[in-house]
Order: C-alpha cells, then structure tokens, then sequence
C-alpha cells in the first residue's frame, strides 16, 4: 500500500473565503452564528440562527461553468482552487486521468431545490424550470461541477452521508491513492444553509432554538445548557497525494493519513449509540497501527445535540479514556454538515502545524452525562504528532480518521 499526505487546503466558511480567515476567527474565540433574518415566516421553524458563509466573487467563474452551479458548488468551486493553489499541483496535471475528484454533501442545493418545486408545483408547469437547475439539485452537484470546471479527468465521486460525507470523501480518496488507483484526490465536502436544511433537523427536535435572541451562544457542544445544533454552510476541500510524489515535488506536507474506519450501528436511524462509535474509534486506531495513549488530540463530532454528545463522550471515555484533549469546533461555525468533517479538519492540521490546540467555544459548564473525558475550555500548547477527527452522521453512520505529523 501506498503512503498518502495532505499537500493542499481550501475553506469558504462563515468565518470568510479563505482558510487563514477561517482559523483567525476560531484562533480569536469569535462565533459566526447570527439571527437568521426572514425565517420567522416558515410556520414551525422554532430555530432561527444558523452560520451563513458570503457569497463573494462568485462571476469570476465563467458563466457557462456557473449556471450549473447551485450556491454549494460555487463554493466548494472557491475551495478547492484554493485547495490547488496551496498544493502547487499544475493545470495540466487535472487531465491526466490520475487526479480524482471526491466531494460530498447532504444533498444537492437546498435553494435550488426549493426554487424548483416553487417554479413548478402552483401550476405543475415544469416548462418554467430552467435548464441548469436539475444539474444545481442532483446530489453530486459539487463534485460534478468541481471537476467539470478544473477539467479533472480522474475518478469523480460524490459521498451522500450527510455529516459523514466530507470525511468519507478524504478516506475515499485515501484508499484510491494506497492502491495506486490515483495520484492524487480532490476532497471534502459542500453544503448550504436554508431554512428548508435546519428545518429538517428542527421537526426532529434536534436544533437550538432557545438561543434565537442571543445566537453568539449557541451551539453549545458538550455544555449543561446544550439544545441542539446550529446549521452553517461553506465547503472544505483537500488535495491528498501519494506520498513520495509530494516529496518529488518538493510540496508543503500537512500530515500523512495514517488510518481510517467507517461503520453503521444498526441501531436507530437518528440516534448516535456509543457502542458502534467505540467501535468505530477502536478500528480506526488498529488500521493506523495506533495505541490509544498515542493520540494527541482528538477533534470531536459533537454538534451540542443532548444525545449524540453523550454518547461521543461517552465513547471516547472508553476508548482513549481521560488524558487525550478533547474539542469541538461547532461553538465558532455552527455544523456545516456534509462539509463538516473537511473543514474542521482543516483547522485540526492548523492546530497540528502551530502547536495549539483551540477550545470548545460556549462550554461554559460541562454537562453531567458528557465528563470523563479531557475537555479543552481554554487554548492549550501541545505538541501534536497524532490526531484523530470525529464525524457521525444520521443513519447511524460513523467515520473516523487518523493523522500524522510528519
């Protein structure tokens, strides 16, 4: 099997359009969640915050590429140039056929596909829907127009697993890459924020609502006064590549992947169960030939809904017991969902590069069925050789990923 290593980095997020943005925000303690403006007209929507990325520049993009690109795609567009800029991979590399294209999501564009059925259900007249729109709505809408727009000639894929979906793209794209299948990867994740998006979460009882008037606040990972998750958008985007041609081209290494696993509980379709998350972290570390006293730092999944953080906890508790820090990044950015696990591992290898690790904003006081393990409350200086990232999604689904320093 091949080595692989992170050589490239690319974040749109609700901290600006830029990954240095993106970590001076969390390095600064700033929350980017706001009071949604106009969402109080949806009929039971109890949350209204979210963490909303800007759409910025958005027609240096030809428009032939761009018609075809929903609100997610564009960003994730932004990111993964900025992704390739960083890595120094060439243009003309993208139509080799070993350079792939791997990005995930929820969905396709939420907004787009609210448009749709607004367009179409009054009259049921689907001649009023443009062209493009069922190419802004598909599911692999982000990859798709990714990959269009750079020319990739490689493998393109698209990962539906909702919050698992960014770090199921980089263990994609991983496994490509060890067996010698691609050079190189283009991963990550994509996502919106809609009303339609935190509303399919708020019918579940699964969002914060009890912070509207004070949305800095919320969410709260981990925290006695959690009541639930706050959406956010923007997209994250890696360039991962076989290890010995990074060194060829003398590229910036961010970390090697070590290991990776992902599973499904079997259990309930919306509720996270421990067991299965132990199990999950358990492999993970066996698969990067890892002891659970080795880790540095584990980024957490936790999106400051009741159950899903206690059973985190409570998995980790077991797992790697109570010395490994322990964070969450959803305080700062809200839970970006599909793109999730891309950019808060994208601030994980900044943290990984300065030596510091960033605190769980808003946990104030940690909650009685979330202890045992090692919350970090305030930054801490830590040499960090050895990281691990959470994501769990509904369905059951858990991914876990693990790096290195090199």
């Amino acid at each position: 099997m091949k080595r692989v290593v992170i050589s490239g980095v690319g974040a749109v997020s609700a901290m600006g359009n830029n990954v240095p943005s993106l970590v001076r925000g969390i390095e600064d303690g700033r929350s980017a969640v706001h009071y949604m403006e106009g969402w109080n007209q949806y009929t039971g929507l109890r949350s209204l915050v979210g963490a909303p990325a800007e759409l910025i520049n958005e027609k240096t993009i030809p428009r032939k590429n761009r018609r075809s690109m929903g609100r997610m795609s564009i960003f994730a567009v932004q990111a993964a140039e900025q992704a390739l800029s960083d890595s120094g991979i060439e243009p003309e590399e993208l139509t080799s056929g070993r350079v792939g294209c791997i990005i995930g999501s929820t969905m396709g564009s939420a907004k787009s596909l609210n448009e749709t059925f607004e367009i179409m259900l009054p009259q049921k007249d689907l001649t009023q829907l443009s062209s493009m729109k069922f190419f802004q709505c598909v599911s692999h809408t982000a990859a798709m127009n990714v990959s269009q727009y750079l020319g990739i000639t490689g493998c393109v894929l698209a990962t539906s697993a909702a919050c698992a979906s960014a770090l199921q793209a980089v263990s994609t794209g991983y496994d490509l890459i060890r067996l010698g299948k691609q050079d190189a990867v283009l991963c990550g994740g994509a996502e919106e924020l809609h009303p339609t998006v935190t509303g399919s979460f708020d019918v579940l009882f699964a969002t914060s609502s009890s912070y509207n008037d004070k949305p800095h606040k919320t969410p709260r990972p981990f925290d006695r006064d959690r009541d639930g998750l706050v959406c956010g958008e923007g997209s994250g985007i890696l360039v991962i590549e076989e290890y010995e041609r990074a060194l060829k081209r003398n590229a910036k290494i961010y970390a090697e992947i070590t290991g990776y696993h992902t599973c499904g509980s079997g259990v309930h379709v919306s509720r996270p169960d421990k067991k299965s998350i132990a199990s999950c972290l358990r492999q993970a570390l066996a698969s990067a030939n890892v002891s659970s006293n080795e880790v540095d730092y584990i980024n957490a999944h936790a999106t400051a809904t009741i159950q899903g953080d206690k059973e985190e906890a409570s998995a980790i508790k077991e797992v790697l017991g109570d010395l490994t820090p322990v964070s969450s990044l959803k305080g700062y950015i809200g839970h970006t969902l599909g793109a999730s696990g891309a950019l808060e591992l994208i601030v994980s290898l900044a943290m990984m590069e300065k030596g510091i690790i960033y605190p769980t904003l808003n946990l104030d006081n940690i909650s009685s069925d979330c202890q045992g393990i090692n919350h970090v409350i305030e930054p801490v200086a830590k040499n960090i050789s050895i990281m691990v990232k959470n994501c769990f999604a509904f369905g059951g689904i858990n991914s876990v990923l693990v790096c290195k320093k090199l």
